[in-house]
């Protein structure tokens, strides 16, 4: 009360009459942030004055803690700032048998100093923000003081239990037998610390000549990138249109359907086998009796297409493999630039027509033509090379260029899910100027985008604090109904 009474006076006296809006504005922020901190405070401090003396404290490794501790303390960081948690500790005189302290369990506190609230500040900021921004965020909006190396370490500690949240929780088996289930996977490069990287890019990057440029060339960046692997879960209504609706000056294509159970997430610890693995489990439990269709988007790296043919094998259930369009016209445009110049409207023109042949399921047709041309043209091998590039995608690929089906049955040709997931779990925050990254915190902010991005964090959350009072308290107990009697 007397903080109030302060708070009133100050605010009441003559001088502070005077004050812009922004200066009492400050004054009960920090003022304010201090009586939530003492009101925490006096809660904590009548708890321990309500705590009941246990007898036969054992803990999990048999030994029995006989003598009672009184008023031992530890310090607790909160959002309203530094508060002091007093309680009974229970311990034996044996060397190398910790004490027990059953309050602690009942207060659910992590092993650290920081509070549940504070750890999911820093959490959520340090998956927006770099770890020293997000040190500096903290200290400016709340009353807690976290430091950037314990800014990393909460955030590893709060996304440890992601893969144990997924494998647990019910996936949605929400509509019709008609609407399509899609996955769809994509790689992006994370610059890594040299000793966090795979090993076969470590040794690329050793055997690489040490660089003087203050620039590093692509490949040179390469050499400094372990590759996450990001994937999509959805379920979309069929999108039914013509080749003309997608390519043409006479589009009129029909409202596009909105997805809906969108899961996104990457991982950079896991190789790309074990997250399609994960996404075709993820699928599989969505429609265990594979009453849908499933459609797999991608875009045609050689070994994810191999994994997800075998994932699908092992899993018993039929797939269609589409590749995604968009890469599709990147070829055809590196090609016309072997038949004319760049941005002319006869090279608009040129890309037009074949990219709608080949929506209309003549992929074949347009690789054979575009070397034809290029034949006839006597165009020397230098300067075809992107037209034959063109035409081998276009071949090795055709069982998955069959768009006039595809169109025919709704199925999505583009993914621009997984693209934007990429740009969204990966760029956005893993490519910060200057980044170089530790495998475990890179892990952990993917993991916290993914969640937040899929809208699962509260729920993570809730799943997150009851396994830490597993692993931190009731682990701890041979009895753990001791955490409930105090």
């Amino acid at each position: 009360m007397s903080n109030i009474t302060s708070s009133t006076s100050t605010l009441s006296a003559e001088d502070s009459q005077g004050w812009e809006h922004g200066d009492v504005e400050r004054y009960i922020n920090e003022d304010g942030t201090e009586l939530l901190r003492r009101l925490f405070q006096g809660h904590l401090d009548l708890r321990y004055a309500k705590e009941e003396y246990q007898t036969k404290v054992v803990g999990a490794d048999g030994e029995l803690r006989p003598h009672r501790r009184k008023k031992t303390e530890r310090q607790l960081e909160t959002l309203f700032g530094e508060v002091v948690v007093t309680r009974v500790g229970y311990s034996t005189q044996k060397p190398g048998i910790s004490a027990l302290y059953p309050a602690d369990g009942q207060l659910n506190l992590s092993t650290d100093k920081y509070s549940d609230e504070l750890r999911r500040r820093v959490a959520t900021e340090a998956s927006l923000v770099s770890f020293a921004e997000t040190r500096e965020t903290i200290a400016a909006t709340t009353g807690g003081t976290v430091g950037k190396r314990q800014c990393e370490e909460v955030t590893v500690k709060v996304a440890q239990d992601f893969e144990d949240f997924y494998a647990q929780r019910s996936q949605p088996q929400t509509g019709g037998s008609d609407e399509l289930l899609v996955l769809t996977t994509d790689g992006k490069g994370i610059v890594m610390h040299s000793e966090e990287l795979r090993e076969a890019t470590a040794k690329a990057a050793q055997k690489s000549p040490p660089s003087r440029q203050t620039r590093l060339s692509p490949g040179q960046k390469r050499q400094r990138k372990r590759m996450a692997t990001v994937a999509s879960v959805y379920t979309v209504p069929r999108y039914k249109r013509q080749a003309e609706d997608i390519i043409g000056d006479q589009r009129d294509p029909p409202k596009r359907p909105a997805i809906h159970d969108k899961r996104v997430w990457a991982s950079v610890r896991q190789d790309a086998k074990t997250v399609i693995g994960t996404a075709f489990e993820e699928a599989n439990q969505r429609d265990p009796q594979h009453q849908r269709e499933w459609v797999v988007l991608v875009d045609g790296e050689p070994h994810q297409l191999k994994t997800i043919k075998a994932s699908a094998k092992e899993k018993t259930v039929t797939v269609t493999i589409v590749l995604d369009f968009i890469h599709v016209l990147e070829y055809i445009w590196k090609a016309v630039f072997c038949f004319g110049s760049s941005g002319s409207e006869a090279a608009e023109g040129w890309v037009q027509e074949r990219a709608l042949k080949i929506l209309q399921g003549k992929a074949s047709d347009v690789a054979a033509g575009i070397r034809r041309s290029a034949t006839l043209q006597n165009l020397s091998p230098k300067a075809r090379e992107n037209a034959d590039k063109c035409a081998d995608y276009l071949l090795k690929y055709r069982e998955h260029l069959r768009y006039d089906e595809y169109l025919e049955k709704g199925y999505p040709i583009a993914s621009g899910v997984i693209e934007g997931a990429c740009r969204h779990l990966v760029n956005d925050r893993m490519d910060l100027t200057g980044a170089r990254w530790r495998l475990d915190r890179a892990e952990a902010v993917l993991r916290i985008r993914a969640l937040r991005t899929s809208g699962d964090f509260d729920e993570y959350w809730s799943f997150h604090k009851m396994q830490e009072f597993e692993r931190n308290h009731v682990n701890k107990f041979q009895d753990p109904k001791r955490l409930l009697a105090i």
